[in-house]
């Protein structure tokens, strides 16, 4: 796999996501929290993506992750909404419900509020799910709400870019 430079933009990543899921004839769907719509924004704002691109599902809310997304409330009470768990289940519910090739999940606190102990402002979970298996890491960004935002979906287009050109999808890559 070539390597990526680490202060690749959105713009470049999703231009380079783009081209490894033509080639291997992947289609993608997104699942937000803590983003708001903005991972699906960034790669709608690329002409063409409709032959890619199957849509998202925003929830912010848990009722949405656990209703639309199929996130057991088991989990939610068990690790809370900004968890691996949480995130990997978002990945592999949208994957399901929309029926993507590859599906990415980003859930986490952006800030100024929300941090709990343990969990800080920044620390946002990633995942990823294709037709073998699902996949969280976890990321801890700096900077205020727009900052964490932005780190969180272009971490995010990375993982997927690295899931769509690994051999199976589920390597991890940061």
């Amino acid at each position: 796999m070539p390597m990526m430079r680490p202060k690749e933009s959105a713009t470049e990543l999703v231009r380079d996501l783009a081209e490894a899921l033509a080639k291997r004839g992947w289609t993608l769907a997104v699942a937000e929290s803590c983003t708001g719509g903005s991972l699906g924004a960034a790669i709608t704002d690329r002409a063409g993506s409709s032959a890619y691109f199957l849509g998202g599902i925003v929830a912010y809310d848990n009722r949405l992750k656990r209703d639309l997304l199929g996130v057991p409330d088991g989990d939610l009470d068990r690790y809370g909404a900004v968890s691996l768990a949480v995130a990997e289940r978002m990945a592999t519910g949208c994957q399901r419900r929309v029926g993507s090739d590859l599906a990415v999940s980003i859930t986490g606190i952006a800030g100024p509020g929300g941090a709990t102990p343990g969990k800080p402002v920044g620390l946002v979970f990633i995942g990823i799910a294709t037709g073998t298996a699902g996949h969280a890491e976890e990321y801890h960004f700096s900077g205020d709400r727009a900052d964490v935002r932005r780190q969180a979906v272009e971490a995010a287009l990375r993982l997927a870019l690295h899931a769509a050109r690994s051999l199976d999808g589920t390597q991890s890559y940061r």
